[in-house]
Parts: C-alpha cells; structure tokens; sequence
C-alpha cells in the first residue's frame, strides 16, 4: 500500500460515494489509476464494502459505546464469531495488552443496550469487558 491508496482509502471513508473523477482530481491520478487502484483495494480485501451514513445514523443513534473484552484460553476464535454474530456490534478490533477485542457498540436505547451487553457477556469464553458509552463524536474516518 502507498500514499495513493492511503489517500484513496482516506476520501473513501469520508465518502463512499465520490466519484473516481473527484477522486482523480483531488489526488493527481490519472481516473483509469484511480480506478484500477480501487478495483485492487477490493480484488485483495482491503475495501470490504461501500456504505454511507445517514444523518440518522451520525445524530441519533441512541446508545453508542466501545467494549473491551478479555477472552479465557484459546477460545478467541469462538468469541469472535458470536460477536461477528451480533447485529449491534458495528466493528470488532483484535488487539494486544490486557483487551483481546475491542468491540464497537449501537443500540436504539439503555434498556436494549443493558441486553446487548447482559447478552455479550454471557458468552462462553469471555473472562471480563470494560464498557465506555461515546457521549459525542468530534470527527470520524482516518
């Protein structure tokens, strides 16, 4: 990966939708480069999905929170796919030190959440979680 796919990738997340000309435009790239370095970035999986997000889902998203989760043993592979599982978990980060997963939360409301969370921690290998509700959020992408 170079400076011009971490560009791409950059304009990307801010907007899924731009379109390969503006893209062309912004970074110096010629559109058909623009265009095949996209085509890689998904060939190898580094683009997994284009999406957008409303203003619904920026403004009022009700309960938004990261969890940090510790897994007992060997049994992290599990505990990833229950949590892959999970409708409101958003992203699932792997990471080193005391956390083995750092899991991005959504729900509607408290009392849903309380349940999402009563739900996580229930399954079968996680040995603690650390929750912090986001309270706002000052700027997003990379």
């Amino acid at each position: 990966m170079d400076d011009l796919d971490r560009e791409l990738l950059s304009a990307l997340r801010h907007n899924a939708r731009t379109p390969v000309s503006s893209l062309a435009a912004a970074t110096g790239a010629s559109r058909a480069t623009v265009s095949a370095r996209i085509d890689r970035l998904v060939a190898n999986g580094t683009i997994t999905s284009f999406t957008i997000r409303t203003g619904h889902d920026l403004g009022e998203a009700g309960v938004r929170a990261i969890v940090m989760i510790e897994v007992l043993g060997r049994m992290a592979d599990r505990v990833a796919d229950q949590l892959r599982g999970l409708p409101q978990v958003r992203a699932l980060h792997s990471t080193n030190g005391k956390w083995d997963f750092i899991a991005e939360l959504e729900d509607r409301d408290l009392a849903a959440f309380d349940e999402t969370l009563r739900r996580i921690r229930l399954i079968d290998g996680i040995n603690t979680t650390e929750t912090n509700i986001l309270l706002k959020t000052t700027k997003t992408g990379f």
